[in-house]
């Protein structure tokens, strides 16, 4: 499997990002030594796509495949591809406040320990749909690291899109989210034109 090793911080230098985008409390004091080149129409749909790419973990073939279905879709395509991006259950652990970073997310879920409507799913791309219950099994709950976690997410706030019961680790998710609920700083129609060219 594909693994980025680049450094998270030097990464959102690169793409001009703010790290609390990715749960992650760190600042960084440098500077880019970059020119003030201008950039072209293809650098910056390029520069939105690899933003998105990089806040939600996604790799690009994947990625592409999102955007193929919310061609599909009815509705606008931007908007069908951050619903999609945004309803992975990787996304939502994190939203839930379930895991400070959208890494340690995926490797919640990808450790079997996430139960959705009452069975284990350990695929972090798994969409999630209105109405689904999602919760940390019982045997990890009582382990160390869920207090440290939620002593971490407990101020965090959770979007209106799902319900949350903190104390048992349970979440629901009362609809899909509309873009208006997604606060990710993408836009997602540069991305549409990067891919329609």
């Amino acid at each position: 499997m594909a693994v980025n090793r680049v450094p998270v911080l030097k990464r959102c230098r690169s793409l001009g990002l703010d790290p609390m985008y990715l749960g992650i409390d760190k600042k960084s004091t440098r500077q880019l030594k970059r020119a003030n080149r201008k950039v072209s129409e293809y650098g910056l749909q390029l520069k939105e796509k690899q933003k998105a790419k990089f806040i939600y973990g996604v790799l690009e073939k994947p990625f592409h495949n999102y955007y193929l279905k919310a061609v599909r879709m009815s509705g606008a395509t931007g908007e069908n591809l951050m619903v999609m991006l945004e309803s992975r259950l990787d996304n939502v652990i994190y939203r839930l406040g379930f895991a400070r970073t959208r890494r340690e997310a995926r490797q919640i879920v990808d450790h079997r320990h996430v139960l959705v409507n009452g069975k284990i799913v350990n695929i972090p791309s798994y969409l999630v749909k209105a109405g689904d219950e999602i919760e940390i099994k019982e045997r990890a709950k009582s382990s160390e690291r869920y207090k440290q976690i939620l002593e971490v997410t407990g101020g965090r706030l959770v979007p209106a899109w799902l319900d949350v019961d903190q104390e048992n680790l349970k979440g629901t998710v009362r609809e899909l989210p509309t873009r208006e609920a997604i606060d990710v700083p993408v836009d997602e129609m540069l991305i549409v034109e990067l891919y329609s060219k």
